[in-house]
């Protein structure tokens, strides 16, 4: 009778450790896709694109090469989900801005505002419909055909080649590259630069990746590593507010005067507050970064 050696018990563990945490994100992602898909909930498309991420992060790690061909349906999925939940975002953001500009009587702003609103919802009642059209098939049949040989027969193989560890690394080496680029751009250009923000999007979208993967794969890291999810988090966080004004602004610059009737020196103005708003949040966040 064959004994098992301690590091082949270590393996199992590790592999059994891959294979609960894949199939508890796997299943919230197709439960509350289901529901996004019958409600449009702003909860359930959020989960459904959240678990979706992780599922990605985690597949990222175990088979880069993507020779289980997972990968794409989770980012077609991804892409669908990332459509409507950036809508939702958006239109609670302008909605807020609403309710504040309507206190302060502020009629003609509260007017834009809604025109950007109405904007928004056609823009998100398209994205519901490629939502309701596509994401069922993306999680249907082609997915279960390729999910389950993953992970009941590649998943084995896939966590004993993997290092988690060595990303993390990886990641964090790209992240500092990154912020140093943004902020010899900034020097020569300007904080305000579009060149600066454009290098400042790489930082955030890097800092994003890094707590993503701390968040995803924290089961799977040493104990320093762990720590990454609250710290990149934060920085998201505070690099975050920049985008939502970049976002804001495109939003706004994008209304059409033959669709929607608004005053543009009311537009202006709000566009002129939002940079503002922008070039406050980057001096502040000079610091991070």
């Amino acid at each position: 009778m064959m004994t098992s050696t301690p590091a082949t018990r270590l393996h199992k563990d590790k592999s059994k450790q891959w294979h609960d945490v894949l199939s508890e994100l796997y299943d919230k992602f197709q439960q509350h896709g289901q529901r996004a898909v019958d409600t449009f909930d702003e909860e359930d498309v959020h989960q459904a694109r959240v678990n979706c991420r992780k599922l990605m992060t985690l597949l990222r790690i175990l088979d880069p090469n993507d020779t289980t061909e997972l990968l794409p349906l989770f980012k077609k999925a991804q892409k669908r989900l990332g459509k409507v939940r950036d809508e939702d975002v958006l239109i609670d953001a302008f909605k807020d801005r609403r309710k504040q500009a309507k206190k302060l009587d502020q009629d003609q702003l509260a007017k834009l505002l809604k025109a950007v609103i109405e904007e928004q919802k056609e823009h998100r009642r398209l994205y519901r419909k490629k939502l309701v059209s596509k994401l069922p098939k993306l999680q249907g049949k082609k997915l279960q055909k390729k999910w389950e040989p993953f992970l009941e027969q590649q998943l084995s193989e896939l966590v004993a080649t993997s290092d988690v560890n060595r990303l993390m690394r990886e990641l964090e080496i790209s992240y500092e590259q990154k912020k140093k680029h943004y902020r010899q751009i900034a020097k020569e250009q300007g904080l305000e630069a579009d060149d600066t923000l454009t290098a400042l999007h790489k930082v955030r979208i890097a800092a994003k990746e890094l707590r993503y993967t701390a968040e995803a794969a924290g089961f799977a890291l040493n104990a320093k590593f762990r720590e990454h999810e609250q710290v990149y988090k934060g920085i998201q966080k505070e690099l975050g507010h920049i985008n939502d004004r970049h976002v804001w602004i495109e939003a706004l610059e994008e209304l059409e005067p033959k669709r929607v009737k608004f005053d543009a020196d009311v537009r202006d103005e709000l566009i002129g507050e939002l940079r503002r708003e922008m070039s406050e949040a980057i001096h502040e966040n000079e610091r991070v970064i």
